[in-house]
């Protein structure tokens, strides 16, 4: 019987199958079959056939990891965002104040009028940053403008990054009139080179320097309250 086995395993790996491919018409241990096959030569053609074999098992894998990294990661970012029940104005202060804290420009003794000066290339974050302007320190729209910086390799597609950030934020094209670009250096481990790519924006605010000083007290206040100062 096992003879028989044996046979068959060497026909079928002479005519180019896997050993999975094997494996499934003749029911013995990898190890027994490797025993078996290990003579067995193969034509460049069926060694070209399971390397392809190989490398689409491989590929159906790596989909199939992708798929539930991606089926986890919605269910823990669903779940957490359950979490998060509401916003009130007092909240969002205070959100926004440590946000300032973290990416805004803050009043230096030798820059004493510094205004208030935010740069993000995040969307979210920059539309969270603009509606707290708005709501928490009563900053109208008219006074607020921005500052584009973008890679000089993405300079063709100035017109297309301004319209992107214009709809998304909310603010006519005319208020992005300041462009500055970025000198690109060689390097292979920049991921913002594709279609993806829409630059940084500084949000300035005219006339801020007060206003900069106020965050900057909110600031102390939640480390004064937080008992970290």
């Amino acid at each position: 019987m096992k003879a028989n086995l044996k046979v068959k395993a060497i026909e079928l790996r002479g005519k180019g199958l896997t050993y999975s491919e094997i494996l499934k018409e003749v029911p013995v241990a990898k190890s027994t079959l490797s025993l078996w096959l290990r003579s067995v030569g193969l034509s460049k053609r069926q060694k070209q056939r399971i390397t392809k074999k190989k490398l689409d098992a491989g590929l159906r894998g790596a989909k199939t990891r992708k798929r539930q990294r991606l089926l986890i990661t919605r269910e823990i970012k669903e779940k957490a965002k359950q979490e998060i029940a509401y916003v009130n104005l007092e909240q969002l202060r205070l959100l926004g104040a440590a946000l300032y804290w973290a990416e805004g420009t803050k009043e230096k003794e030798y820059n004493p009028s510094m205004g208030i000066i935010f740069s993000n290339s995040d969307l979210l974050m920059i539309k969270l940053f603009i509606q707290w302007l708005e709501k928490c320190l009563k900053v109208t729209r008219s006074r607020i403008y921005f500052e584009l910086f973008i890679h000089r390799t993405h300079s063709k597609r100035l017109s297309e990054i301004i319209k992107y950030w214009a709809k998304n934020i909310g603010f006519l094209e005319t208020k992005f009139d300041k462009i500055y670009y970025k000198k690109n250096k060689i390097s292979t481990k920049r991921r913002n080179v594709g279609i993806q790519y829409f630059g940084l924006i500084r949000v300035r605010v005219k006339s801020s320097t007060n206003l900069n000083r106020k965050i900057a007290g909110w600031v102390e206040g939640i480390c004064t309250q937080c008992g970290v100062v």
